[in-house]
């Protein structure tokens, strides 16, 4: 039997949690770090349970943390926890494979953007179900970017130097965030095809040849890599 939060939800959302988070410096896995108390994953599921279109909470985690996630989220919310594999994409995987049948619209979303608003899940399942098959919530790239290489010719006695190659027109860059989400057949055709190694879903998607479209992203679903993004995050949590 799978667990329900809401019964006229037609969204099913999986939490890939079974990183070790190494930039995030020593500890437990990522998604178990405690941010004012709590760890990442409770943050990111009490958000995501308090939107209205999500039926199903999968979260994939470490294969040795199973039971002990299970009962962490129990009095969060209604989720079925699964293990989780050695790369994203087969934890990814491992929780699309419990999603029942009658489940069209996927989202995959980072336990890591644990202050993700419902909202902004909420703007990416309307998207999908609107029609179309993958959709990311993006930030305009504020930053200049530049492109670099080794400076040339290589000196053996210095140290490696970068030099400028050209200026990249940010214009046209976006930030990606998540959840990304997709039409569930789409999802499940782009894991079923090894396409190789991508760093998020709409990759494998975008691939295969599936148009990606955007919507507006939120500056609260930041993603906490570093330590001090464990700082600005509890920061955000007194104005949110």
């Amino acid at each position: 039997m799978t667990a329900q939060l809401h019964a006229r939800g037609d969204v099913a959302v999986l939490v890939p949690a079974a990183g070790a988070g190494l930039r995030l410096g020593p500890g437990g896995p990522k998604a178990l770090r405690l941010l004012a108390g709590e760890p990442l994953l409770v943050h990111a599921v009490r958000r995501i349970a308090a939107a209205p279109s999500v039926r199903l909470i999968v979260v994939a985690a470490p294969a040795a943390e199973v039971d002990a996630v299970r009962a962490l989220l129990a009095p969060v919310a209604a989720v079925i926890v699964v293990p989780g594999g050695a790369e994203r994409q087969d934890s990814v995987a491992a929780a699309l494979a419990v999603v029942p049948a009658d489940v069209g619209i996927v989202l995959v979303h980072d336990a890591a953007r644990a202050l993700t608003p419902p909202e902004l899940i909420e703007s990416v399942a309307a998207a999908v179900r609107s029609g179309r098959p993958a959709v990311i919530p993006v930030l305009p790239v504020v930053d200049t970017i530049k492109e670099v290489g080794p400076a040339e010719p290589a000196r053996p006695d210095h140290a490696p130097v970068d030099v400028v190659l050209g200026t990249v027109d940010r214009s046209v860059l976006r930030s990606v965030q998540t959840p990304q989400g997709f039409r569930r057949d789409v999802l499940a055709a782009a894991h079923a095809s090894g396409l190789g190694a991508h760093t998020d879903d709409a990759g494998m998607v975008e691939k295969a040849g599936v148009p990606v479209t955007c919507v507006p992203g939120s500056e609260l679903a930041m993603k906490i890599t570093r330590p001090l993004d464990l700082v600005i995050a509890e920061a955000l949590l007194h104005v949110t």
